[in-house]
């Protein structure tokens, strides 16, 4: 069975968050299983939201790889460098 990097992206649907989703897919390799939480009220799914306040995301967009919050996401959003730093993009 193939392993998978799994990349989730919190979106609150902005311009920022756009970008972010668009940096994510573009690094993304086949070893990165990619998916979209979007937190807007009306689109939020139970497991968006359950997956938000177990990372105790209060802030969007947030990457989150592996179950481990992306450190570009902790201070300012996200660049290709940082999301390749943390693996996005790199094979298992």
């Amino acid at each position: 069975m193939t392993q998978l990097r799994k990349v989730e992206v919190f979106t609150g649907g902005c311009h920022l968050c756009e970008e972010a989703i668009r940096l994510v897919k573009e690094l993304a390799c086949p070893s990165c299983e990619v998916i979209i939480h979007d937190l807007r009220p009306g689109f939020a799914t139970e497991e968006a939201l359950e997956g938000a306040r177990g990372y105790r995301i209060n802030s969007v967009p947030t990457v989150v790889v592996d179950g481990s919050i992306a450190p570009c996401c902790l201070r300012e959003g996200p660049s290709i460098e940082q999301l390749r730093s943390i693996g996005i993009g790199q094979p298992i």
